[in-house]
């Protein structure tokens, strides 16, 4: 009888796709390339690099990589701004309404247009996450419930009247299928995308602490603040003392975990959650839903070849050469860093997504995500870019009369129920009088210009900057006991996801007996 059931989840259409890509993955990526290239053929762009002739070569994808040269948003940017103003066809068919801010602010940030191709692309991308892994369990109960999803805000924009901007996932929440919103939706679109994250998670927890959830599709980041103001509220309501979600939500089966690394959290989402919940993590963007969790007991994830994107990759240690190697997943290789490219249905064109993915197999093609290619620290959904960073510095200096000479930035670890955060390690030529003071400086500022890291510090989802002073000399120690030698060209990193610099700078700082 299972595999009966199966056979006929099988022939669901985001299932099927699912199944085809894995058996013709190649064919199937070379198929969607001549596609999106014959749809966006009398574009601007598609007139520019002669989309039509490319999308009948018999060899699309070398004719394609020889004649369309790899881009960074610096090469889009002033296409996106006339696309934002209302012109169409320029970078794919027609006008866009819908812009995701991949980092910072609505206003001053980088806007990735999306189309509706892409809005149905990725609806189906999640309707086959949830199937694909009902097909794995035979486990449905998680239809007899609600859905709870957290996603960002969208507004329309009012430097461009008639579009939206926000979040992608605010986008796509706009946009959900009526089958969900009339069946499954726990909170209504207006209290999922209250301004102020601190009194939407409150309402949010309110709405539902009553509720029969069963599945949540959300940041872990956004999870953990909710969870907490969930177990208030219902302690609140019951004069109750529960201490975990599943006491409020006892029939909670499956979280779809997006936006973060789900490895930062699945300890205390477990912890917080108290029974057994299945964890799937997703990878998705501004420019595209890419991979998804396809077996519960690999933590990889099976990269979506046909979901609007096309792959291209270029190993991380010839990024920078003027002419890299363009890889596809035909000739990818397991265990390299890639630096990813994307060609999507909504005319990004060989665009550099910034992200560094390594694959653990290539049949299928799964993938773990390795960090960003970019000087910048992901770790808890912050997006913390090594410009604002330095911005940020400066800005504080300016404001106490402190001076730095070597500072390094990594993030802090949840310890003893603290909030996550970022140390800053800084080397002072001249201190400020007060390091608390500084960190607000640098708090405010980061808040201001950076819309990630403002809505977690709102949600009270992560802490100000912890501010470490080490002695005279420290980052140079480092220097000496990490390097064979120094030289002018030996510079210390000024931002990491991890600890190793940190902790090495702090070991050298301390006096030795």
């Amino acid at each position: 009888m299972d595999e009966l059931i199966r056979s006929a989840l099988q022939w669901l259409g985001p299932v099927q796709r699912i199944e085809n890509f894995k058996r013709h993955p190649v064919s199937t990526q070379r198929t969607l390339l001549r596609d999106l290239l014959s749809r966006a053929a009398d574009t601007e762009w598609g007139r520019r690099y002669d989309f039509a002739e490319i999308a009948n070569a018999s060899n699309v994808v070398a004719s394609y990589q020889e004649r369309v040269p790899l881009h960074t948003y610096d090469d889009i940017e002033g296409d996106v701004l006339r696309v934002r103003e209302g012109a169409e066809d320029v970078m794919w068919p027609g006008a866009f309404t819908n812009f995701a801010v991949s980092s910072g602010t609505v206003s001053d940030g980088k806007i990735i247009p999306i189309s509706q191709e892409t809005i149905d692309y990725n609806r189906t991308f999640s309707v086959g996450t949830g199937l694909n892994y009902l097909r794995n369990t035979l486990d449905g109960r998680f239809f007899l419930g609600s859905h709870l999803t957290l996603p960002g805000r969208v507004e329309e924009d009012p430097n461009h009247p008639g579009t939206i901007a926000g979040e992608i996932s605010g986008i796509l929440a706009e946009n959900a299928p009526d089958f969900f919103s009339t069946l499954f939706q726990a909170v209504p679109n207006e209290v999922s995308f209250i301004a102020n994250w601190e009194e939407k998670l409150r309402a949010i927890a309110e709405r539902t602490v009553d509720q029969d959830i069963r599945l949540l599709v959300m940041a872990p980041t956004w999870a953990i603040v909710l969870f907490d103001e969930l177990i208030d509220v219902y302690n609140e309501r019951n004069d109750a003392s529960v201490t975990t979600v599943g006491e409020v939500w006892p029939n909670l089966q499956v979280f779809i975990a997006g936006g973060v690394p789900l490895r930062s959290y699945r300890d205390l989402l477990e912890t917080k959650i108290g029974t057994d919940v299945d964890l799937i993590e997703t990878y998705g963007a501004s420019e595209g839903f890419f991979s998804f969790q396809d077996d519960l007991e690999d933590s990889s994830m099976l990269l979506h070849l046909d979901n609007g994107v096309f792959y291209e990759f270029v190993r991380l240690d010839e990024k920078g050469e003027e002419n890299p190697r363009r890889h596809t997943i035909s000739d990818v290789e397991p265990g390299v860093r890639y630096s990813m490219y994307v060609t999507s249905s909504s005319g990004l064109w060989a665009y550099e997504v910034g992200d560094v993915v390594r694959f653990t197999s290539t049949f299928p093609h799964k993938i773990t995500v390795a960090g960003r290619t970019s000087e910048m620290i992901d770790e808890y959904g912050e997006a913390l870019y090594g410009d604002e960073a330095r911005a940020a510095l400066r800005h504080a200096c300016d404001e106490t009369g402190a001076h730095v000479v070597d500072y390094h930035i990594a993030p802090r670890a949840m310890t003893n129920g603290d909030l996550p955060g970022h140390e800053w390690v800084i080397e002072f030529e001249d201190a400020p009088a007060s390091l608390g003071a500084f960190s607000d400086l640098l708090d405010e500022y980061l808040q201001g210009v950076n819309r990630h890291y403002q809505m977690r510090r709102e949600a009270n989802a992560f802490d100000a900057p912890a501010i470490s002073a080490v002695p005279d000399g420290s980052f140079y120690a480092w220097l000496k006991e990490t390097n064979d030698s120094i030289s002018g060209q030996t510079k210390v990193p000024r931002m990491s996801d991890n600890r190793d610099v940190v902790d090495g700078i702090l070991a050298a700082s301390e006096p030795t007996n």
